[in-house]
């Protein structure tokens, strides 16, 4: 798990007209991939400008086989989104009972963008653990609500878990390099929504090498309603953390929050690698509404992702939530900037 200094400055960034065609798909944000990648190529964060101190490698991403996919998700569930004849938006019986209705209906294309979202992660994970990169950005993954038979949210695919699953595979321990062990992961969310399937597909694992955070909005009736989103307990899981935020949550509530729990908690857990979800539904101008955090600025969220590359832990930057895709595409330009200092 050593880098050299070459491999300290390396951003792999996940991309490509396939990836991005097929995550445009997504009935909740339609083309939204083509403006995020369109975007940051645009602005030549792409192509290692004089002014970033880091090299960004675009890197084309390998579509997830069903081996990859069993690892978490259930057969019956792969069998039935997986197969083209049920993704044609048809009345099906099955559908319901695997969540496809309501939030996440079926839509043509839909095996292809299962297989791509998680292929782009786990592409985006072989990165890190290969020691190419040190920082991984996969703007179109950060499925977080999905389930191990079922989707949720807009989230078809639980690419964050079959992520943090292949981050933990063992290796050699640095200590003692005759024995093997985990390496030790910490999840950190920050999208507005609590992150109810990560949690879900690690609760009663009791493995100290694995830390979910999410920080969240939370109010009666705001999705996902979930036992798991409140304030820890003295009984609860300690590895699996919540902090649910009230309505208007700024830059000066993320400055305290980062500073009082997230920098305590990631030196108290000293992670080999970081996932941080960076969904963006949380800023101001969204129409989800629950937060006014700002981009920039301290305790902004871009404030925050830099502090987290601060930690010189090999991390992996997410996508998530973001339903104003031109205020989207600002925001994650930005914070791969901020990955390429």
């Amino acid at each position: 798990m050593g880098h050299n200094s070459r491999t300290a400055r390396t951003v792999a960034y996940i991309a490509s007209k396939e990836l991005a065609q097929v995550s445009a798909l997504l009935p909740s944000n339609r083309k939204r991939s083509m403006i995020i990648h369109s975007l940051a190529s645009s602005l030549g964060l792409l192509s290692n400008a004089p002014n970033t101190s880091g090299e960004i490698r675009v890197v084309k991403p390998t579509p997830a086989s069903y081996q990859d996919l069993a690892v978490y998700h259930s057969r019956d569930y792969l069998d039935f989104v997986l197969d083209p004849k049920n993704s044609q938006g048809l009345e099906v019986a099955e559908a319901a009972e695997y969540g496809l209705e309501d939030d996440c209906p079926p839509f043509s294309g839909l095996p292809h963008y299962i297989r791509y979202i998680a292929g782009a992660s786990l592409t985006a994970v072989r990165e890190l653990r290969e020691g190419r990169s040190r920082i991984a950005v996969c703007w179109d993954g950060g499925r977080h609500h999905a389930q191990k038979s079922k989707a949720a949210g807009f989230c078809y695919v639980a690419d964050c878990v079959l992520a943090i699953l292949s981050l933990r595979i063992l290796v050699p321990d640095p200590d003692s390099p005759a024995k093997m062990k985990k390496p030790r992961v910490m999840y950190l969310d920050l999208d507005v929504h609590f992150s109810d399937g990560v949690c879900a597909a690690f609760q009663s694992s009791g493995n100290s090498t694995f830390l979910h955070l999410s920080v969240h909005h939370a109010a009666p009736g705001f999705f996902p309603v979930s036992p798991l989103s409140t304030l820890p307990t003295a009984t609860s899981d300690p590895f699996l953390l919540s902090l649910p935020l009230h309505r208007g949550a700024s830059n000066a509530t993320f400055y305290r929050v980062w500073l009082n729990v997230v920098e305590k908690v990631r030196e108290a857990f000293q992670p080999d690698y970081v996932v941080l979800q960076c969904g963006v539904d949380g800023l101001a101008g969204d129409p989800t509404g629950a937060w006014n955090w700002g981009l920039g600025g301290e305790g902004g969220m871009g404030w925050c992702v830099g502090k987290a590359l601060e930690w010189n832990v090999p991390t992996l930057l997410l996508g998530g939530g973001g339903y104003d895709s031109a205020n989207a595409a600002r925001a994650y330009a930005y914070l791969t900037s901020i990955a390429a200092r």
